[in-house]
């Protein structure tokens, strides 16, 4: 049997988990996350949620959730134990498999058994197939490789499940989120990413001009985060997000291996770049050799006219 670490959305996850045969279980742990566990339990292909829910929960801090999950893995010995493939599962599987003496593999893009998988390594250049002997395979899952299961239709049990929480070792202070009307960059149908060619923050309000008219998430390359033209949540790559819309749209981007890591299994990718001979070109399925600032103006005044 398969424990999902939720982390919403998850359903990609789901999909994963479903591959390995079993039963699936799921995990929900916050201070205030009952609400999560029951969308949880309406996912297709999840049997039962546990639902961890304490004071102690909040910020979902690496030392207070791993003893939560090893108090569940204690009463039910999963086989495997999944988490997405973001800051926060990274955050969670390490801990975990220093816990239980396992190593975790990270970032599959592929199930081809219960004890084999498949991930990309250098910057997606490579495709390794892993063999685990672990006792307990601990596993994060790059979303933008299954496609994500149902939001609804499925009707998993609920457990709410209490652990004696003692961590000493960190506390969670606060968290500054940004905020947007946009859509989320990571489950974003169309993305549009800015980089160095923009040459600073104060540019990039013509993508976020042009973002708003098409519905779309604002991303940047690395350079442009180091720069320090926009905040690093909206990195894009190797050491970012990664990103697989119907549309990309990469303006002012070179195309380095690290950034076409993130983003090269979209859909359809659109090139500006003055530059012809930048490899974003290769990867672009519509490539267009101009200066961004003649051709995104265009593009907004076009969307305008319809």
């Amino acid at each position: 049997s398969s424990g999902i670490n939720a982390e919403w959305p998850l359903r990609p996850g789901v999909t994963a988990a479903t591959k390995l045969g079993g039963s699936v279980h799921a995990i929900v742990a916050g201070d205030s996350c009952v609400e999560a566990g029951n969308n949880t339990a309406k996912i297709p292909g999840i049997e039962k949620v546990f639902v961890a829910e304490s004071p102690a929960l909040k910020g979902q801090i690496a030392e207070s959730v791993v003893q939560v999950l090893l108090d569940i893995q204690s009463k039910n010995n999963y086989t495997h134990i999944l988490a997405n493939g973001t800051v926060f599962g990274k955050n969670i599987l390490p801990r975990m498999g220093a816990k239980l003496d396992v190593a975790p593999i990270s970032d599959i893009i592929g199930v081809e058994s219960d004890s084999t998988f498949v991930r990309t390594i250098y910057a997606g250049n490579a495709i390794q197939t892993v063999e685990s002997s672990d006792p307990v395979k601990l596993i994060t899952v790059r979303g933008t490789a299954f496609e994500a299961s149902p939001a609804d239709g499925g009707s998993a049990a609920t457990e709410n499940v209490s652990s004696d929480i003692n961590n000493d070792k960190s506390e969670y202070i606060e968290a500054k989120l940004s905020k947007s009307d946009r859509p989320e960059l990571a489950s974003a149908n169309i993305v549009i990413s800015g980089g160095r060619g923009l040459k600073n923050g104060e540019n990039f309000e013509m993508l976020y001009e042009l973002a708003d008219k098409m519905g779309a998430a604002v991303g940047a390359s690395r350079a442009a985060v180091d720069a320090g033209y926009v905040p690093s949540d909206l990195q894009v790559g190797q050491t970012g997000k990664m990103v697989a819309p119907d549309l990309y749209i990469a303006v002012g981007i070179s195309g380095a291996i690290q950034h076409l890591a993130g983003m090269k299994d979209s859909k359809t990718i659109v090139a500006i770049n003055k530059d012809a001979e930048a490899p974003i070109f290769q990867v672009s399925d519509i490539g267009l050799v101009d200066d961004l600032f003649k051709a995104v103006p265009e593009m907004i005044a076009g969307i305008e006219q319809q």
